[in-house]
């Protein structure tokens, strides 16, 4: 009697821990506007998360799944079978990582993770075959449908697929997932690495979705604008068949052409409309495959923008010429952290509130850095109109197991720039930052603008700055940018060469308290001000010095640090919960569009 008694209040004792830690893992630390919206989702991110690439029918696997995580969890490594979950109760919400509070588990780095998901094929789709997406795993996925290995991917920040028809069964099946990930610092992971700044973050943290297609389908396209050609140039993967390619401009169809799949061919346009952040204009494109009959096989829709972007000079200084015209390049260091969802924005209105607010504070870039972002964010950049600097996220120890890791990272950056390359707004490659993880820069920077000749590269923007755990690698002499970093700056920064413009590829980082806004942790900036009034008019004095280096010194691009505070840095023009602007917007926008329309005058 008395066992029994102890046996029932230690099984209540431990139910109510359960309880208490399920319920403390929901209380964000600094939420947000959409954090309450995220966590009581039964499908965050309902949007069709591939807008370059969409069809009519695709169902989400967003929302609660079974997991099991830890260290103590079944090796999650390329696993041979999938784990049981036969005493599995926990709950994660997908595609929120583990490390979030808004994926319900709220623990530190898990390395090994396992997911699993019950779901149904929809009627509609029988005869059909059906691919699986993931837009992002970190790092090693392996994925099982109803028991089955259906596939393995490695690489952190690109999208991946599979077609799981092989192993599908009429009613409920079963899907279950494997991700590891040890943050060792021997994969690309940028601030998310061992010695990065913030929060480690593991497993899923983009959109999964199911979708139906034919046997013949298109599996991907590659969209590149020649302006001064003027034409798109369009290649589409699928089996054979001929394309017929349309462009439109809203229901008004201004180009007709057809091509084969798997070979490029060009869509003229005869007085194509250009696009800029001051006129983000996009064409609507419908691709139709048609089989040997030349019947439809498959159709999907996508937009493009006309643009170009080249170096040229301009009263003898080599700067970057956006539509054959000098524009100053006045940026934003754009990280991409959340306080309630990390690595992944709470919804999709989020993304684009960050968009919006650059645009807003009358900045023309974003520098995307040490992170990938959903597609989603490239097409409110590309809708709205703001240029993208994206960045290789680093990885940490470059010079360990050179043969694994070198070559890890030269297949994560193609895999990375494959798969958000039909982008218009993204102009810049960024493959290293202030030398962390850099080998071979002058040789990967070569490479990246031969795969990608359409856009210009930074090959190790802030060359000038080093971590304090290695030798700085120093100017690469190749590539687009001569670039420094300088804080608090700007003077200093670099000057053009004969053959590369000159970027200020971060300065600034001047920090603010702002007491109920701010991360638990020791808070720190490059420099402080005591109000949003002062912080502000230093905003305004760094831009007219930029001004004068502009006019005087040749430089093209600054990249001020940073759209909000990230965790323990206070540097933002918002705070990290995106609560409270801590410049005033009016006279940021003031003051870079006054540096912007003078950059005009000097063509």
């Amino acid at each position: 009697m008395f066992t029994a008694k102890k046996r029932l209040l230690a099984t209540l004792f431990m139910t109510a821990v359960i309880a208490f830690q399920h319920t403390s893992a929901q209380k964000p630390k600094l939420p947000t506007r959409w954090t309450q919206e995220a966590m009581t989702s039964a499908s965050p991110f309902p949007e069709y998360p591939r807008p370059q690439l969409q069809r009519k029918d695709w169902l989400s696997m967003n929302g609660k799944w079974d997991y099991t995580g830890g260290k103590q969890a079944p090796d999650a490594l390329n696993p041979a079978k999938p784990a049981s979950f036969a005493t599995v109760k926990e709950k994660i919400l997908v595609p929120y990582c583990p490390e979030s509070v808004l994926s319900g588990i709220e623990r530190s780095q898990e390395t090994n993770m396992w997911y699993k998901k019950s779901f149904e094929v929809p009627a509609a789709w029988k005869g059909k075959q059906v691919i699986l997406h993931f837009d992002a795993v970190d790092h090693n996925a392996t994925v099982f449908v109803n028991g089955k290995k259906a596939g393995t991917h490695a690489g952190g920040y690109d999208s991946f697929s599979f077609d799981i028809t092989p192993f599908l069964k009429n009613g409920s099946n079963e899907l279950i997932v494997a991700a590891h990930d040890p943050n060792d610092g021997r994969t690309p992971s940028g601030k998310n690495g061992p010695r990065g700044d913030y929060t480690y973050t593991s497993g899923i943290w983009q959109s999964v979705w199911l979708e139906p297609v034919s046997v013949n389908y298109i599996k991907n396209i590659r969209l590149t604008p020649d302006l001064p050609n003027k034409k798109l140039r369009v290649s589409v993967e699928a089996g054979a068949g001929t394309i017929m390619a349309v462009a439109m401009e809203g229901k008004k169809i201004v180009a007709e052409t057809k091509g084969q799949a798997g070979k490029e061919f060009d869509i003229p346009l005869s007085n194509p409309k250009t696009w800029s952040p001051e006129n983000p204009f996009l064409y609507d494109l419908k691709l139709t495959l048609l089989d040997k009959n030349g019947k439809p096989a498959d159709e999907v829709t996508s937009y493009f923008g006309m643009r170009d972007i080249r170096l040229g000079k301009v009263n003898g200084v080599v700067r970057p010429l956006l539509n054959d015209q000098f524009v100053m390049q006045v940026g934003l260091l754009d990280q991409g952290y959340w306080p309630d969802g990390i690595l992944t924005a709470p919804t999709d209105e989020a993304l684009k509130f960050d968009v919006e607010f650059t645009k807003k504070a009358g900045f023309n870039l974003i520098r995307k850095h040490m992170k990938t972002e959903p597609k989603r964010f490239y097409y409110w950049a590309d809708k709205l109109g703001l240029l993208v600097w994206q960045d290789m996220p680093a990885m940490w120890y470059q010079h360990e197991d050179t043969a694994r890791t070198r070559s890890t990272f030269r297949k994560e950056l193609k895999a990375v720039m494959d798969d958000l390359y039909n982008s218009p707004s993204i102009i810049t490659w960024v493959p290293f930052n202030e030398n962390w993880g850099a080998f071979d820069v002058r040789e990967i920077t070569d490479w990246v603008k031969k795969y990608d000749p359409s856009r210009l590269v930074n090959g190790n923007s802030g060359f000038n700055n080093n971590p304090g755990y290695q030798k700085a690698a120093g100017d690469p002499g190749n590539g687009d940018f001569v670039d420094t970093h300088i804080y608090i700056g700007p003077y200093d920064a670099s000057q053009p060469d004969t053959k590369r413009a000159a970027s200020l590829g971060e300065y600034g980082g001047v920090g603010l308290y702002v007491r109920g806004h701010m991360w638990p942790v020791e808070n720190n900036a490059y420099g402080y001000e005591p109000s949003k009034s002062a912080l502000t008019d230093k905003y305004v004095l760094l831009m007219d010095q930029v001004e004068q280096l502009m006019k005087y010194k040749g430089l093209s691009v600054a990249v001020y640090t940073q759209t909000t505070d990230v965790e323990h840095e206070i540097n933002g023009l918002l705070t990290y919960d995106r609560a409270f602007e801590k410049m005033d917007p009016e006279r940021v926008r003031e003051v870079n569009q006054a540096v912007i329309n003078e950059s005009r005058k000097m063509n």
